[in-house]
C-alpha cells in the first residue's frame, strides 16, 4: 500500500556514484516556495540538497541547476524543462511534478503517470540517476485533505515506475514528519523553510548520504490552540491565500506567469 512504502534502494548509494553536478526539475516545490532566502529568492529542499552533495566535494567542485517554476503543470515541464535538463548532462536529476495537475478539478491520476512515465524513460535514457518524488499524504493538509484518494493512486503509480526504471524514491507519503502543520507554510500549500529542510535530508539519505540531523525526529510539544483562534487563523488564510488563488484561477493565470527558472545553468557552489 501506498501509505507503507519506504525510501527506494532500487540504485546504488551515492557514495559509490561519482555525482558531481545535479540539476532540479519541478514547480514550486522544487523552486522552493515557503523558504525565503535572503537575497529575495526561494530556496527549499533542492537547493539544501545540494549543499549537502556539494559538502562532499572539494570547494567548487560541484555543480547546480534548479530549473523548477512555481504553478507549472506536467507538460510544461517536460517541454520546457526536460530538454534543459537532458542538455545540461548532470549526473543526478530530481524530477518532481504532476502535482497541479492531480489538485485540477476532473484530473485522471491514471492519465498523468502515463505521462510522467514517458518523461522518465526519457530522462533515465540520458542521465545515470534520476531521482523521483511522491506525493505527500494530505490527510492533514485542510485544503487537500479531500484529495488524499487521488494523491495516493498517483503516489502508487510513481513508485511502480521507479521500480521499472531503477529510480530512487524520495516518498514523500512516508515522511511523517511534514504532516505536522509547522512544516507547513502560511498558505497550507507548501512547505515551510523547517519542512523543506526535513525533504532535503531525506532526499540526501535516499541517496546513500548521512545527514545531520533525521527528518523524521519529532516536533516539541506544541500548546493547544483554542477555537476561537482555530477560527481566526482560517479566516486570515482564506483572505490573504484562499481568495487570491481562486481568483488566479478563475483569470485563467498561474503564479508562474513570467517567472523564470532562479538557476538555469550548471554553477558552482
Amino acid at each position: 500500500m501506498a501509505g507503507e512504502s519506504t525510501p527506494s534502494t532500487a540504485t546504488a548509494p551515492v557514495s559509490t556514484l561519482p555525482i558531481g553536478s545535479y540539476a532540479a526539475i519541478g514547480d514550486s516545490f522544487t523552486e522552493g516556495v515557503g523558504d525565503p532566502g535572503p537575497d529575495g529568492a526561494f530556496l527549499g529542499w533542492a537547493d539544501r540538497l545540494a549543499v549537502l552533495l556539494a559538502d562532499r566535494r572539494d570547494e567548487h567542485d560541484f555543480r547546480y541547476a534548479n530549473l523548477a517554476v512555481r504553478g507549472r503543470l506536467l507538460d510544461q515541464i517536460v517541454a520546457e524543462q526536460v530538454p534543459r535538463a537532458k542538455e545540461l548532462a548532470p549526473d543526478l536529476v530530481t524530477f518532481c511534478a504532476g502535482g497541479n495537475d492531480i489538485i485540477r478539478p476532473g484530473s485522471d491520476p491514471d492519465a498523468v503517470a502515463e505521462r510522467f512515465e514517458a518523461a522518465v524513460a526519457d530522462l533515465t535514457g540520458a542521465v545515470p540517476t534520476v531521482m523521483i518524488t511522491t506525493g505527500f499524504d494530505t490527510r492533514g493538509v485542510p485544503v487537500l485533505r479531500h484529495l488524499r484518494g487521488k494523491v495516493a493512486t498517483y503516489t502508487a503509480h510513481v513508485r511502480s515506475i521507479a521500480d521499472r526504471y531503477g529510480c530512487p524514491v524520495l516518498d514523500l507519503w512516508s515522511l511523517k514528519s511534514v504532516q505536522d502543520r509547522r512544516a507547513w507554510d502560511d498558505d497550507r500549500l507548501h512547505l515551510s523553510p523547517e519542512g523543506h529542510t526535513r525533504v532535503a535530508l531525506r532526499a540526501a539519505q535516499v541517496l546513500g548520504l548521512e545527514v545531520p540531523a533525521d527528518p523524521d525526529q519529532p516536533w516539541p510539544p506544541m500548546e493547544p490552540r483554542g477555537s476561537a483562534e482555530v477560527t481566526r487563523d482560517n479566516i486570515q488564510w482564506a483572505r490573504e491565500h484562499l481568495v487570491p488563488w481562486i481568483g488566479r484561477r478563475l483569470r485563467g493565470e498561474s503564479s508562474g506567469d513570467h517567472v523564470e527558472p532562479k538557476r538555469p545553468d550548471l554553477l558552482p557552489l
